[in-house]
């Protein structure tokens, strides 16, 4: 939302992220910090089904780190299979649903209305089980990903409500939030 390039995270951050090794440094603990926050706050809301604040985050740590936000998120991927497991039949999705948000949020990056990124994060909550869908495809063929993704429409219709609402309410405050802290200028 600033313009500024991914190189805006270090920039006037003062101390050891003004640049050089130290920055660098400093980048990959302010990206690290970015995912174990994701992750902390998945797993404070796994009890709830479908209602999640990760869409959120990935739309807003796109916006503010740009190609960065992969790092982000694929370290937030690995964290997951830490602690669930790197099963297949979830693990495979998340090595690439959540790069497909990012890569929305990157074509609308210039949006500035909470509106239009809650319709796109509930769409992308819409379409999640047709993309979880994909590896038991590709693993067990297509009655048994069409059997999956059908079984979890109403938890789709969950995931699609629950995400426009969490990021109409929250997108605009978390966006001015992260522009004000000093690592983003």
């Amino acid at each position: 939302m600033s313009g500024k390039s991914d190189d805006s995270l270090t920039e006037k951050s003062g101390g050891a992220a003004s640049g050089g090794a130290s920055g660098a440094a400093y980048t990959v603990v302010v990206l690290a910090l970015c995912a174990a926050i994701m992750l902390g706050v998945q797993l404070a809301l796994v009890w709830l089904p479908n209602i999640e604040l990760v869409s959120l985050f990935v739309i807003v740590f796109t916006l503010i780190f740009k190609y960065k936000a992969l790092y982000i998120i694929y370290t937030f991927v690995f964290l997951q299979g830490l602690v669930h497991g790197f099963n297949p039949w979830w693990w495979l999705s998340y090595l690439y649903v959540w790069t497909i948000l990012a890569g929305v949020t990157l074509l609308f990056r210039s949006c500035k209305s909470p509106v239009i990124w809650g319709v796109i994060a509930g769409m992308f909550g819409l379409t999640f089980g047709a993309l979880t869908a994909i590896p038991h495809l590709v693993i067990s063929g297509p009655v048994a990903a069409l059997a999956y993704w059908v079984s979890g429409i109403p938890f789709d219709l969950i995931h699609c409500i629950s995400n426009f609402a969490i990021v109409l309410a929250l997108w605009l405050p978390m966006m001015k939030f992260m522009e004000k802290l000093p690592i983003i200028r």
